[in-house]
């Protein structure tokens, strides 16, 4: 199945212009990786940065995992950028889509 990747954070003052940037870069590293599916963002009520990340089989996660771009980041982000952070990575037994079809 897919693996999800749930990356809840809260970032520090004054780092939303290096966090930006940073993020559009590993956004591009990711959809790179073979195998990427979908990420979305979002922020929560209590302020958190909610991230899911999906790639298509544990192979693909484990290469966006080792990545060295990707470990350079996440050492910058908790030398510069994060308070605190958490990730939990599921793998996915099943997944739906639903669109309304034009009229």
């Amino acid at each position: 199945g897919q693996v999800v990747t749930v990356f809840r954070s809260n970032r520090r003052a004054g780092s939303d212009e290096v966090y930006a940037r940073l993020a559009d870069s590993m956004l591009a590293a990711a959809r790179a990786v073979p195998g990427f599916v979908d990420f979305a963002t979002f922020i929560g009520d209590d302020g958190a940065h909610v991230s899911l990340v999906t790639f298509a089989t544990p192979e693909a996660h484990a290469a966006w995992r080792a990545e060295a771009a990707h470990r350079a980041a996440q050492q910058q982000g908790r030398d510069e950028l994060y308070e605190w952070y958490s990730v939990q990575v599921s793998t996915c037994t099943g997944a739906t889509y639903w669109e309304r079809p034009p009229r």
